[in-house]
């Protein structure tokens, strides 16, 4: 553990189960899993958890006045606690919608890990030169768009494009979050975006139809047409009806991407796992769910070392 940190998942002051400064968190948030499992598959040196978020603790970082949940508070040391007990080398924080465009958790996250984490952060259209600078200096290096309406209040097109112009000098990259049925209306502006755009998720599939039918294959399209396009194979836990711990309704979906777009595919384990109303997942089954999606040992340095690094660390 860095800084001398003694969280150990599991372990005393591992599981955490309310928020922090006043704030209540919701009544039915699930806390992230007590006491995963150790993962049987060990991911290669130097694997990037390339989807994950820190919220709070609401006592140092306050949670957003606009935000349209509260979760418990997850540290900075909780996740590297987690990073080292399942093996991963690096993160990748992506701003949490709890926290608005305040990034200065995720930023003192980043400052924390001696390197060994990047952001994406989320930011206004008024944000100055001198702050996109900043958050470049701390190793942000993308910015995300919500189109999911239950989770923000979304923003026009035009103004998300304003962002995207403004910050691709830097080389950062554009992360969107939206949900299938959403694709068709937004396809368009998708491919006009001027940078390296990365899908979370895989732009949430319904996973109850084919991953060769034609919802899925829009998505296949937007990523053949667009060689700019990456996705974000994670997050089965979202998806699934078949459910823990394998998840297997999700894994021909992802599959699929790995195999078509070896180059441009990531993986996250999404800790500390916000919104989920079904169950909570063991970050070891998570874990467990690459080799099944990722046969061959090449697609899996690929998927973990090889492309977060050219991405978030090789510019």
């Amino acid at each position: 553990m860095s800084h001398g940190s003694r969280l150990a998942p599991g372990g005393p002051g591992w599981a955490s189960t309310s928020a922090s400064g006043g704030f209540v968190m919701d009544a039915d948030w699930r806390p992230f899993h007590p006491a995963p499992r150790a993962p049987r598959f060990r991911v290669p040196e130097g694997a990037v958890d390339a989807h994950c978020h820190v919220f709070g603790p609401g006592a140092q970082f306050p949670y957003a006045p606009e935000r349209k949940y509260t979760p418990c508070d997850a540290s900075r040391e909780h996740l590297w606690a987690l990073r080292d007990f399942l093996g991963f080398g690096k993160n990748v924080i992506v701003q949490a919608t709890c926290h608005g465009s305040d990034n200065r958790a995720m930023v003192d996250a980043l400052l924390d890990s001696n390197g060994r984490a990047r952001g994406v952060a989320t930011v206004r259209a008024d944000i100055s030169e001198t702050e996109l600078r900043a958050l470049d200096e701390a190793g942000v290096r993308g910015v995300r768009f919500n189109f999911v309406r239950r989770l923000v209040d979304t923003t026009p097109p035009e103004v998300l494009s304003g962002i995207a112009r403004r910050i691709a000098p830097l080389g950062w990259h554009v992360v969107i979050y939206f949900e299938a049925a959403d694709l068709p209306d937004l396809y368009g502006f998708f491919s006009s975006l001027p940078t390296v755009v990365v899908v979370d998720h895989m732009g949430r599939p319904d996973v109850t139809q084919s991953p060769d039918g034609p919802e899925f294959e829009l998505f296949v399209k937007l990523m053949r047409e667009n060689s700019n396009i990456w996705s974000k194979v994670s997050c089965p836990d979202r998806l699934s009806k078949s459910g823990p711990p394998h998840y297997a309704d999700v894994a021909p979906f992802a599959a699929r991407l790995v195999d078509r777009f070896p180059d441009r595919v990531l993986w996250g384990t999404d800790w500390p796992h916000p919104n989920l109303k079904t169950h909570m997942p063991d970050d070891g089954d998570l874990v467990d769910f690459i080799p099944g999606i990722a046969p061959a040992s090449d697609q899996q340095r690929r998927l973990l070392v090889e492309n977060p690094l050219n991405l978030y660390w090789d510019r």
